[in-house]
């Protein structure tokens, strides 16, 4: 049987793996966006994006994991997990309207998944509505 602390454990645990699972994603995409990598510059114009969008894109995401991964800040966390929140759907929705494979657009549906879980399983110190009670 599951005790209370147990199943905090266990959460914190899942937590972890999917936040840390989240944010080699994003930044490996930030990377490759940086980097301006021809496949993803490719793969953005496809989409009907300017390529300096990548660069913005690539630097928030960046940007997004750093707060996600540091302590404390959890107003920032809140705004980086909405901003890859709409990143990410954008991307899905984006991939969809222009019939995209299942190949190309799995990617940002699984980012997508991963933002979501992570954003659900966060523990009470990384949420502001246990810091304001």
């Amino acid at each position: 049987m599951n005790t209370p602390n147990q199943s905090q454990k266990r959460k914190n645990i899942f937590y972890w793996i999917f936040t840390l699972w989240m944010s080699l994603g994003m930044a490996s995409t930030a990377i490759v966006q940086l980097l301006q990598n021809k496949d993803e510059l490719a793969n953005f114009t496809n989409l009907g994006y300017p390529s300096y969008l990548m660069i913005i894109i690539g630097v928030w995401k960046l940007l997004g994991v750093l707060v996600i991964l540091t302590p404390k800040r959890l107003l920032l966390k809140e705004w980086a997990y909405a901003g890859f929140f709409f990143v990410m759907s954008g991307a899905v929705i984006s991939h969809l309207i222009i019939g995209d494979t299942v190949g190309r657009t799995f990617p940002a549906v699984l980012l997508l998944v991963l933002v979501i879980i992570s954003w659900y399983l966060r523990p009470d110190n990384r949420k502001i509505s246990t810091a304001i009670q």
